[in-house]
């Protein structure tokens, strides 16, 4: 399925999104005990496509890309550099990623985002599969001169957790294999980042089953598996794309903060 959350009329739905990306299946049930067509169609004209999770736990990894980690002038850590995002940094396809105020260098990071399906704790990398209800496309924003400063102290929440910091959609896409689908990022139609989730130095299973082996991962939690390179910075009047194989494309203007 390419299950898609979206509103029609203002009532708010799920459904399964067409290959065409014109006509949605009406779903009714819940997303991770089951969902099941009504026989209703909506076109995707009609709708107002949302963030496919309302307000998920959102973890991060960093430096998960060798390319980003060059990109960066750093070592490869040695084990993998967790970080979360509040679940009101959410938004969905076409939403403003809002520029702040006082914001002098917001970068975009496009990265495949693993949507958790059902309560893990000490999953096996080879089992992780069966706690995974799909992938979706996310962006990391991030304000990296707050950024900066937080990390010097060995913290990190302002930086990457702002709202509107965290777009995610168009589609949770069950039915992929994530070891090797291209990822490309554009800004104003320019290619910026182009990679393969193939490269990432901790795959899908291991990062489950790493965060697993420390925490419970609860269904609904959504998590962004890193940047490759290719971060930079954008701006209000800017538009962002991630533009992941097998998902499609989430896009997002970026509008200036008004106080």
């Amino acid at each position: 399925m390419r299950i898609v959350r979206y509103a029609v009329g203002g009532v708010r739905h799920y459904g399964d999104l067409d290959a065409g990306d014109t006509r949605i299946a009406r779903c009714e049930g819940d997303l991770f005990t089951g969902l099941s067509p009504t026989g209703d169609i909506d076109e995707i004209g009609d709708a107002v496509v949302l963030a496919p999770l309302e307000r998920p736990r959102i973890f991060g990894l960093a430096y998960n890309y060798a390319s980003h980690v060059e990109e960066t002038d750093r070592d490869v850590p040695e084990i993998p550099v967790c970080f979360m995002k509040p679940s009101t940094a959410v938004i969905g396809p076409d939403d403003p990623i809002v520029y702040p105020a006082d914001g002098e260098l917001i970068h975009f990071e496009g990265e495949l985002v693993v949507v958790i399906g059902k309560e893990a704790r000490h999953v096996k990398p080879s089992e992780a599969h069966e706690y995974i209800l799909g992938y979706t496309c996310g962006n990391d924003v991030s304000d990296r001169i707050v950024q900066r400063k937080e990390s010097k102290f060995g913290t990190l929440l302002i930086g990457k957790g702002q709202d509107t910091f965290a777009p995610l959609g168009p589609v949770i896409a069950t039915d992929i294999d994530p070891s090797a689908l291209s990822l490309t990022t554009r800004v104003n139609g320019t290619v910026t980042q182009s990679a393969t989730t193939a490269d990432l130095l901790l795959a899908v299973p291991g990062i489950v089953g790493y965060l697993s082996r420390y925490l419970t991962l609860l269904p609904g939690d959504a998590i962004m598996t890193g940047t490759p390179a290719g971060v930079g910075p954008i701006r209000p009047g800017d538009e962002v794309e991630v533009d992941i194989q097998g998902i499609g494309v989430l896009r997002n203007p970026v509008v200036a903060e008004v106080l």
